[in-house]
């Protein structure tokens, strides 16, 4: 045979003094470790112990079997996988989906008759559009940003143009990873596509002032609805979770006419707060000040018809006293009445009776201290006169 040498046993390899062997020393030379045994002296002592264990020899009957059991063993085994927490299981048989695993410890028939895929349903992945962010070991935080005209740029609703940009972050739905997984080809350029076209649609039904201030709140969740929207019509098995606008300005040629017409805007809003401020200071001022007169007028309405009521009531007693007894009614009254009038002047009192019979008194008039004190309620300045007793 070609295969043996001179010394008999052994391989074109086996070393000896003459024939080292094609790389020099062989694997059986005496190395450091001590001497290494022959591959095929190796072989033979497994064909030998493998034959006390299978009776018969190996190509029997029975070794074919354990064979093969051993080889079908361990291809069933090989069906067995485990789907992570974050993962969902999409099995399949001859190509074809059969069930959704969740996570744990799973199995499917092994290949080349299943196979399985899995999806990270949990993960968020987002796309950017109308920019590209790449490595840039430059930069402080290592990225640089490059615009992209020919998609964020777009129409308005009162014909001007928008530099629109935006970021999608979506995720795979966790109830249809099967539709994400063979019902688009390409699901990622699928979303990018179908958002850029929301994002379109609602930037062209607005005007680019609105856009600019008050609207931007607005345009995200109406572009994440209509996209999601759409995506439920593909059936791409993909949740859209957030559409978040970044940046929504004019174009470079007239963004400063922009910005100052923003400006007025802004000058215009606050003004109008200002001024809604003060009427709102003003306006319960003036409507606590009318409560107040209104409460006044009620008050002396009610004061005035009380007094009146008072009198009449009074002026009728006294007429029912009056139409008992007149004279007495009527001689009190006299008696009130000059009460009432003479409190408040100087007067002098005389008795009728007091100049007649012997021994009586002379009166005589003080017409100096009458005069004296006539003078003295006339000028506010002087003091009163003092009075002077009546002379006998």
């Amino acid at each position: 045979m070609p295969w043996n040498n001179q010394s008999g046993g052994g391989g074109p390899w086996r070393p000896n003094n003459n024939n080292p062997g094609p790389w020099g020393q062989g694997p059986s030379g005496n190395g450091p470790g001590g001497p290494t045994p022959d591959l095929e002296e190796l072989l033979r002592r497994s064909q030998d112990r493998l034959k006390q264990v299978v009776p018969g020899g190996f190509m029997g009957g029975a070794g074919f079997a354990l064979v093969a059991a051993a080889a079908a063993a361990i291809w069933l085994a090989s069906g067995i996988y485990t789907v992570q927490p974050n993962e969902a299981g999409l099995e399949m048989v001859f190509g074809r989906f059969t069930n959704r695993t969740e996570n744990g410890l799973r199995y499917n028939w092994p290949a080349p008759i299943g196979s399985v895929i899995k999806l990270r349903v949990t993960d968020r992945n987002s796309i950017d559009i109308g920019f590209r962010t790449r490595e840039d070991p430059r930069r402080p935080n290592n990225q640089t940003q490059s615009d992209v005209p020919e998609e964020s740029l777009m129409l308005t609703g009162d014909e001007n143009i928008a530099d629109v940009k935006f970021r999608v972050i979506w995720q795979i739905d966790p109830t249809k990873p099967e539709e994400y997984a063979f019902n688009v080809r390409d699901v990622r350029e699928t979303i990018k596509a179908v958002s850029e076209s929301a994002m379109r649609e609602i930037v062209g039904r607005t005007q680019i002032q609105k856009i600019l201030t008050a609207e931007r709140k607005v345009i995200e969740p109406a572009a994440q609805e209509l996209t999601q929207r759409v995506l439920n019509d593909y059936k791409a098995g993909v949740q859209v979770l957030q559409v978040q606008l970044l940046s929504v300005d004019p174009p470079e040629q007239v963004i400063a006419a922009f910005r100052d017409v923003t400006a007025a805007q802004q000058d215009l809003d606050r003004l109008r707060n200002e001024a809604e401020a003060y009427a709102n200071r003003v306006v319960p001022e003036a409507r606590g000040s009318a409560a107040r007169i209104l409460q006044e007028a009620d008050a002396y309405r009610e004061q005035t018809v009380a007094e009146a009521r008072g009198q009449a009531s009074r002026f009728s007693q006294v007429y029912e006293q009056y139409r008992h007894a007149p004279d007495v009614t009527r001689e009190r009254m006299y008696l009130e009445t000059m009460e009432r009038v003479l409190a408040g002047a100087n007067k002098i009192i005389l008795d009728q009776n007091s100049g007649q019979g012997q021994g009586g008194v002379v009166p005589v008039l003080p017409l100096g201290q009458l005069l004296d004190s006539s003078a003295a309620s006339g000028a506010a300045t002087q003091p009163p006169a003092q009075p002077q007793g009546a002379r006998r």
